[in-house]
């Protein structure tokens, strides 16, 4: 099972109960900074909401059942009051606990089920050579998404493309993707979609610049659509990363790199995968 997997499990079997990050961390044989990240760009979700949301949807369904006292529900989900209950419902769920109560079923709430704890071993991946890349400049377009909420990145994508080629100072022909600033917390992370420029001037309405330090990169392969390249970071950062006897280097989450192999009209082709490590 990836340490991931074992996260999940160890959530799955203890989430009615208090349970802290080191415990999770330990369980997964992870250090509590790497699984908080990790947890997100592998699940689309941070582990504390993860956790709230397994916790409510336990106290819907028993609220669904008949429970005839709604601050036990509450005690029961780790809630001390019924407003504090109350309150987190109605933002799970759209709807307050007396309602579920009264209609006695769940049909129109959509509950948190547990997430499957896919073996990703059984992915098919060449190893990653190791790349020492220089610093690298970044002109582009970027945005702040929610782990689960990344269908507007391939938008993002279609704005940046409109000045790819012609942007000021721009070096070469090669695209980069940039995962970056990650909020274990928040559930959030900014992407990019850029190029490697050599000055900042004159650039275009809208673009932002980032700077990559020299670093050490594992480089992994993905062949096929781009829409499966969710897949091949669940199982770099999942599987392959916490066996590497490797340290994620922390700045930025991960580099997608597209050149002249892969085509951005159809989304298929070669990318590499970034992945900025130290011993």
């Amino acid at each position: 099972m990836s340490a991931i997997g074992r996260a999940i499990w160890f959530i799955e079997s203890h989430f009615a109960t208090d349970i802290s990050l080191d415990e999770i961390a330990e369980a997964a044989g992870l250090s509590r900074f790497h699984l908080s990240r990790v947890f997100g760009l592998v699940t689309g979700r941070s582990i504390s909401a993860y956790i709230r949301a397994r916790r409510l949807s336990d106290a819907a369904r028993a609220l669904a059942d008949g429970s005839a006292n709604i601050l036990s529900v509450a005690l029961d989900a780790g809630y001390g009051s019924h407003e504090a209950f109350t309150r987190a419902f109605r933002d799970q769920f759209g709807v307050t606990p007396e309602t579920v109560r009264k209609q006695r079923h769940v049909r129109n709430i959509e509950l948190m089920e547990p997430l499957r704890m896919d073996d990703t071993r059984q992915i098919k991946l060449e190893p990653p050579r190791f790349e020492e890349s220089p610093p690298l400049l970044l002109a582009g377009l970027s945005e702040t998404y929610a782990y689960g909420r990344t269908e507007g990145i391939p938008s993002l994508w279609q704005r940046f493309n409109r000045h790819f080629g012609n942007i000021p100072s721009q070096k070469g022909n090669i695209a980069y993707g940039v995962c970056n600033d990650s909020d274990a917390e928040a559930g959030t992370f900014r992407y990019m979609a850029a190029a490697e420029v050599s000055a900042i001037d004159d650039l275009p309405g809208g673009f932002s610049t980032l700077k990559l330090p020299r670093q050490r990169y594992a480089v992994f392969l993905h062949r096929g659509h781009i829409s499966a390249i969710a897949k091949v970071a669940h199982y770099v950062f999942g599987t392959w990363l916490p066996e590497s006897g490797l340290q994620h280097a922390e700045t930025p989450d991960l580099i997608e790199r597209y050149d002249e192999r892969f085509d951005p009209n159809s989304g298929t082709g070669v990318v590499e995968m970034w992945i900025p490590v130290k011993s």
